[in-house]
């Protein structure tokens, strides 16, 4: 195996070329919480895993060396400064991180040609893991002699393999005869998901949901496969509230509660919190984690029935998460290790602040104007100081699924819209927050916040009865204060809790609660 750095030519060996195996490359990786791989706790079976054949008998193509050339980051990045600007504020890296990336990204289509070619049999796909860490995973039927192959490539430490059970040639042959059995088109309607590692026939346009043929041709694809609506045309930028696995940890986004009846139900983010100590904290709902389906200590995930990345616990040592008349908050700390998914990357450039998720929905006037963004959470707004006839925004993840879509139900309503909506406050009673803004349930715990600024002002507890889209000009909900949250779990507590402005970043902690 040859390969030099910059202008590299890299010659790409077979598993029966001379010299000792190496392990798989996954320095500095960090695994994509929607690659094709088992859960950490499935039991392993006699043909997947590394090292083993998921697939079918090995590849009998031609066994001489195929190269594959790179560029040096720095002449990729004087060709691609857009690109290289978009991932340094996207993801807050350097510049030269981002060009590293653009680099691998330039690589990686003549190296998945030259895999496909040389592995067809083992082959399954690859991406890059931006939020990850600018990772390219490589999926692989047989991990072993595509890790060796790729061990030599330009910055090899970024590349990593993990095991599938399908090869790439496997799913686009099913695909292909999923298409044919709905008259639909391979490659646009009925598509090969690399990361997920399964067919994907995508409803609302050429395929309807409710075609008879669906079924069928779903059970007979020999691979797995699933169906997924296809979205309206509406803007988008950030981050969908239903899916946001990606760092950093935002107000506005789902979080899944299973409950202890074994069903789940929905709520949102609220605000990002950090105790005296450095430790960081998700806000959200109390009657999301505390309630008469929650005896139990509650876990909060993203995408339950999809990725399932962990998010936080319910704290009861100490408290921290009541469920009534007078007090509805829960100040959630992270699940181990998931902090390290939600946080900053470590020496991420900019200012890392606290964000919350401007999602554009389509029955807010905004998205004719600025649409989807980031806000920057610079404080909050004490109750007292709040005003009718304020100007507020609020965002929610609730949702009910289209058919077809795997997605828990919130509750929210065929045609309601996950998102930011826009109101004025209409009264401050019961010690709550009172807007003429739309929510439904699953929104529970999002935030409601004034947009010029960027103080934070509440969480959505409770509000008028409804279901579906937003047809009533005057549908009015409440929200509990942010500042009455921080002044009782600080009484109870003395964690000295704050709403963050930064972060979440990976700062060292002195315990796990104080």
């Amino acid at each position: 195996m040859i390969s030099t750095v910059g202008a590299a030519t890299v010659a790409l060996a077979r598993e029966d070329d001379a010299g000792p195996a190496p392990a798989a490359v996954t320095a500095g990786a960090v695994e994509s919480a929607t690659a094709g791989t088992a859960p950490a706790d499935a039991a392993p079976s006699a043909d997947s895993g590394i090292g083993s054949r998921a697939g079918a008998g090995r590849s009998t193509v031609d066994t001489r060396p195929v190269t594959a050339v790179g560029r040096p980051a720095v002449e990729v990045a004087k060709d691609a400064p857009a690109s290289v600007a978009y991932l340094s504020d996207r993801y807050r890296i350097t510049r030269d991180e981002a060009a590293r990336r653009v680099a691998l990204q330039e690589l990686s289509a003549p190296l998945a040609a030259t895999l496909a070619a040389r592995y067809p049999t083992e082959y399954a796909g690859m991406w890059l893991d931006q939020a990850g860490g600018g990772v390219l995973t490589i999926a692989a039927t047989d991990p072993a002699p595509v890790t060796k192959a790729v061990a030599g490539v330009p910055d090899a430490t970024h590349v990593k393999v993990v095991p599938v059970r399908h090869s790439l040639r496997e799913l686009t042959a099913a695909a292909a005869r999923v298409a044919g059995a709905l008259d639909a088109t391979a490659g646009t309607d009925v598509v090969v998901d690399e990361q997920a590692n399964e067919v994907l026939v995508v409803t609302g346009g050429a395929v309807a949901a409710d075609d008879a043929r669906l079924p069928g041709a779903i059970q007979a694809a020999g691979v797995p496969a699933r169906t997924r609506q296809l979205p309206p045309s509406i803007e988008k930028a950030p981050c969908d509230p239903r899916y946001c696995a990606q760092a950093p940890m935002r107000g506005g986004i789902r979080l899944d509660v299973p409950r202890d009846d074994d069903t789940v139900g929905g709520c949102t983010s609220g605000f990002n919190l950090r105790a005296r100590s450095g430790r960081y904290y998700v806000l959200t709902a109390g009657h999301c984690v505390v309630g008469g389906r929650h005896q139990e200590v509650d876990r909060t995930w993203h995408q339950f029935l999809g990725p399932k990345v962990p998010v936080g616990v319910e704290s009861t040592s100490p408290v921290l998460a009541e469920n009534n008349t007078t007090y509805d908050y829960a100040v959630i700390p992270y699940q181990d290790g998931a902090i390290d998914r939600w946080a900053y990357p470590r020496r991420s450039g900019g200012d890392q602040a606290s964000l919350v998720n401007y999602w554009c929905v389509t029955d807010n006037p905004a998205c004719a104007t600025r649409g989807s963004r980031d806000v920057k959470i610079t404080g909050y707004t004490a109750y007292s100081a709040v005003q009718v006839g304020w100007v507020v925004c609020a965002t929610g993840s609730a949702y009910t699924p289209k058919a077809g879509e795997v997605y828990v139900d919130s509750g929210a309503g065929a045609g309601y819209v996950p998102g930011t909506r826009c109101g004025t406050v209409t009264s401050k009673t019961n010690g709550r927050i009172g807007v003429r803004v739309c929510a439904r349930p699953g929104d529970s715990g999002g935030p409601l916040f004034t947009e010029s600024d960027g103080r934070a002002l509440g969480i959505l507890n409770d509000g008028d009865p409804g279901t579906g889209a937003c047809t009533n000009p005057n549908e009015q909900n409440f929200y509990m204060p942010v500042s009455t949250i921080l002044d009782r779990v600080n009484a109870n507590t003395g964690l000295g809790i704050q709403l963050a402005t930064r972060g979440p970043l990976l700062n060292p902690i002195g315990s796990s609660n104080r």
